[in-house]
Formats: structure tokens, sequence, C-alpha cells
């Protein structure tokens, strides 16, 4: 199962994961009650949790190329954010 993960700094993280789970929020499964938040998409898991001055987003999923897709649908997600410029680097 790969899984990746990026730590991006942000100001106000509370925010971004609030803008995201509103984005995804015709995913399988938004779980806001767990820390990390979780959310279930057809090509895997996104755990998103906020902390002092960044988002740290971990992505897993069941073969390489869903993983390669649900990067791709993060790094999307982040990148519509308005007002927000992200550096995203993810690490295996």
């Amino acid at each position: 199962m790969p899984i990746s993960r990026a730590e991006i700094p942000a100001e106000d993280a509370a925010s971004l994961v609030n803008q995201l789970c509103e984005r995804w929020s015709d995913a399988k499964e938004v779980d806001r009650t767990s820390d990390p938040v979780q959310i279930t998409l057809d090509e895997g898991s996104c755990f998103l949790q906020a902390q002092p001055n960044k988002l740290v987003v971990v992505v897993e999923a069941l073969d390489d190329e869903s993983h390669n897709q649900l990067e791709g649908q993060v790094d999307a997600a982040l990148d519509s954010l308005k007002g927000v410029e992200l550096d995203i680097v993810w690490e295996a």
C-alpha cells in the first residue's frame, strides 16, 4: 500500500482543512471527528492534520496508479484554494 506525506507551511492550517473538507463534500466519506481528519475517495484515503504553522497531509492507496492519482487530486485541490500559495513536496 503506497503512502506519502507532505508537510505544508501554513499560517492557518485549520482553515485549509475546513476548505478541503468542503471541497470534497461529495467524497465517499469525510470524517471530521477524527484527528487527523480522514477523507475517503475512490482512489484511497487522505488524512489532514492542522498543526502549528503547517498542514500535514498523508495519502494512501491500494496501488501505485491510484496513489499517483490521489496525490494529483490533493495537489489540485490545494492549488485551487483562493488566496493560498503552497509549496507541496511529497515524501514516500
